[in-house]
């Protein structure tokens, strides 16, 4: 689901889905607006660029600022290819420092909202809509990726924002994470056909197996609404633009990425992880 996508559904929600929507829009100033800063910042940026890379650099190191800053940017001039290097490091910077400081709560699965080994290695975490055509399209991937990997765990966080409809199925979805029937209810919503309805939401409580009154109960559950509203804060904090995103290791997966790009991460992930 692309930005112009959840921006034109959001239109259409109550007021009360203006939440949803602000939750999909990081703060400029906090989360990227460092790397669009100017030209004095980007001579910086190059700089750090050039150290990193262990490159060369003919340029004399004058003491004076006005000299340095010539310098820096006769430097610059000479080897351009290290400014959109510099930029990319920097912001994977930025990536696993807001990863490091939410790891705990991207990774908690809330109930039996989680699939795979219980004893992973690495720990898959999926935003998503149930209304969303693009999280339909990427199940087939994480599926294979969990039937090849027994050593990989799935975390599933419900982030309702393509309406009313949406909010309804994650709020059962999270009903049936607490009745031990997470997957099937998801299985079985993702595998359906048509519109998200009243009708189709009783059918899929219904093939879940789910308890029905227990549902009833929880599309109105304080529990469940604070982790719909963890979620969407979750998906602002870390810069989310839509569904699906995928977090695996120090890395942010955004949209239908397909399953190379995800095994890719995940072998990445585990690498890391074990250097």
């Amino acid at each position: 689901m692309t930005d112009t996508e959840v921006s034109a559904e959001s239109e259409s929600r109550p007021s009360g889905w203006a939440r949803a929507k602000a939750a999909l829009i990081p703060p400029s100033a906090a989360h990227w607006g460092w790397w669009a800063a100017g030209l004095g910042m980007g001579l910086t940026i190059a700089t750090v660029a050039v150290t990193l890379a262990g490159r060369s650099v003919s340029a004399p190191a004058p003491a004076g600022g006005k000299a340095m800053e010539l310098a820096v940017k006769d430097a610059i001039l000479a080897n351009p290819e290290v400014i959109p290097e510099a930029i990319n490091r920097l912001q994977q910077r930025e990536v696993e420092k807001l990863l490091a400081s939410n790891r705990e709560a991207i990774e908690t699965p809330f109930a039996g909202a989680w699939t795979g080994a219980k004893d992973a290695d690495v720990v898959l975490v999926e935003f998503f809509d149930y209304n969303c055509p693009y999280c339909r399209q990427s199940v087939a991937d994480v599926e294979r990726l969990l039937a090849e990997d027994p050593k990989l765990k799935v975390v599933y966080r419900d982030m309702p924002v393509l309406g009313p409809d949406s909010e309804r199925f994650a709020r059962a979805s999270l009903s049936a994470a607490e009745q031990g029937r997470y997957r099937g209810f998801y299985s079985n919503v993702f595998r359906g056909q048509g519109a998200l309805s009243q009708e189709r939401l009783i059918r899929s409580v219904r093939a879940a197996g789910l308890n029905e009154a227990q549902v009833a109960t929880d599309l109105s559950s304080k529990a469940i609404e604070a982790e719909i509203r963890k979620n969407l804060d979750l998906g602002r904090a870390l810069g989310l633009t839509g569904t699906p995103s995928y977090v695996v290791g120090n890395r942010i997966l955004s949209g239908a990425v397909g399953y190379e790009e995800l095994k890719a991460a995940i072998e990445e992930a585990r690498k890391a992880d074990a250097a």
